[in-house]
């Protein structure tokens, strides 16, 4: 293949996106959560490849499995002493297959709230993500917590954990995070914000030049350029019908090998730029720290969709990130996002359910901090958000490598039906 092609073939390190076949959704505690020393472990599991179904499932805490459970559901309390702590839920199979899903948790002592996010006296953009949990010295436990932004209550959600993205305006503004216990008493804490207006943003992305695909074929989805044995796709720019803007582009897929891949990928910044943003002297790169993938997408067979996926790809100084993000549709109607380190899928619990030949709306807000360390923060798709809060760690790529690379992926399924789908008004904001 031409050196070019090949070089941008190593630029994207493409993500693989093999069919989910174990799922872990753990509803207690979430990933980050600051908690008191008897912790709720609440989750369920489940599988699409061993007839026979789940044997057990189990919680280790560093590293030290403490309960097992037979059965698809976990619900235990676990006395943890006071500190960070590495957790995981993990579920066994009759089959012999497991998964598993990993729980960083703290353990407080104090009482009061504890608040994740955001940063007290930070610097944002009109969207603010909540992340807090509250302690209590009430044998009751916590009742309720809320959100008071300029001294006005504007968020409630019962339980002794909060997690909400709310819209707040351009300025200066005084908020608060305040817990009610059972037993009449309250704690807070105050979190002043700096909110400005969002960076730059990048728009109809679908109808840009340079979008380049690849095929990727199971069991290992192997790159392949086309041609392709017994896999073929394409792409149509500028359709009218179906469209919102009427400028619409299409996606195709079929083949004859079962969950075979095409990924569809844009390089908008650093090398290979379609957006006029080379950044050759290095300096665009360091100072991203937010982004928001924003597109809508036309679903023609949500029966034969297996799989829809959205990544953002980052690489800088020899680190990469890519923030994959996929709707397993046919694998459990749930979110998945990518853990770099391990080279796997995740199951985040959170539920997408596509709407069937008409127009979906996807929003995806990722940060990375100043170590690169991945934050998914949160999918809305169709007016419903789910806030994830996840982090990973980057993973290692040559410095050579830079830029930031915008992908769209249909997986098939296992008959590999023919598919079909569209991708309009898609744009990308980074700051």
């Amino acid at each position: 293949m031409p050196l070019k092609t090949f070089t941008s073939i190593l630029f994207l390190f493409l993500l693989i996106a093999a069919p989910a076949f174990g799922t872990v959704v753990v509803n207690s505690p979430s990933n980050g959560e600051i908690v008191s020393t008897n912790v709720l472990y609440s989750a369920n599991s489940s599988t699409n490849t061993c007839k026979k179904g789940v044997a057990s499932m189990g919680v280790y805490i560093d590293r030290t499995l403490v309960h097992v459970v037979n059965g698809t559901i976990l619900n235990v309390s676990l006395p943890v002493s006071a500190g960070n702590h590495k957790t995981v839920v993990q579920e066994w199979d009759y089959c012999g297959g497991s998964t598993f899903i990993p729980i960083d948790i703290t353990v407080s002592l104090q009482a009061g709230v504890h608040i994740a996010s955001p940063v007290a006296n930070s610097t944002i953009t009109s969207i603010a993500n909540y992340i807090a949990t509250a302690t209590s010295n009430c044998p009751k436990g916590i009742a309720a917590m809320g959100i008071y932004v300029n001294n006005q209550l504007v968020h409630v959600e019962n339980g002794y954990k909060l997690n909400t993205q709310l819209t707040l305006s351009p300025g200066k503004q005084h908020t608060v995070v305040e817990e009610w216990d059972l037993c009449g008493g309250a704690s807070y804490s105050s979190v002043d914000l700096n909110v400005i207006n969002p960076g730059t943003t990048l728009s109809n992305l679908q109808a840009s030049g340079g979008w380049n695909g690849w095929g990727e074929f199971a069991p290992k989805y192997d790159i392949c350029a086309a041609p392709c044995p017994e896999l073929d796709w394409s792409l149509a720019q500028h359709i009218n019908t179906p469209s919102l803007s009427g400028n619409a582009t299409r996606f195709s897929i079929n083949g004859k090998k079962s969950y075979s891949d095409v990924l569809w990928s844009n390089p908008v910044i650093g090398q290979y730029s379609t957006q006029h943003l080379p950044d050759d002297n290095h300096s665009l790169l360091p100072g991203l720290h937010n982004f928001t993938y924003d597109s809508y997408f036309y679903v023609t067979n949500a029966s034969i969709t297996q799989v829809l996926e959205f990544d953002i790809s980052m690489y800088m100084n020899g680190s990469g990130m890519i923030w994959g993000t996929q709707c397993n549709n046919l694998g459990g109607k749930e979110w998945d996002i990518w853990d770099n380190v391990n080279g796997a899928w995740v199951s985040t619990g959170a539920a997408c359910n596509l709407i069937d030949n008409a127009w979906n709306h996807v929003t995806l807000h990722a940060q990375r901090d100043s170590s690169n360390t991945l934050l998914y923060q949160s999918i809305t798709l169709n007016g419903v958000t789910s806030n994830i809060n996840w982090t990973y760690l980057p993973f290692s790529v040559p410095t050579s490598w830079w830029g930031i690379t915008l992908n769209y992926q249909m997986d098939g399924n296992k008959k590999q039906d023919p598919n079909v789908t569209y991708l309009d008004n898609f744009s990308f904001t980074y700051w």
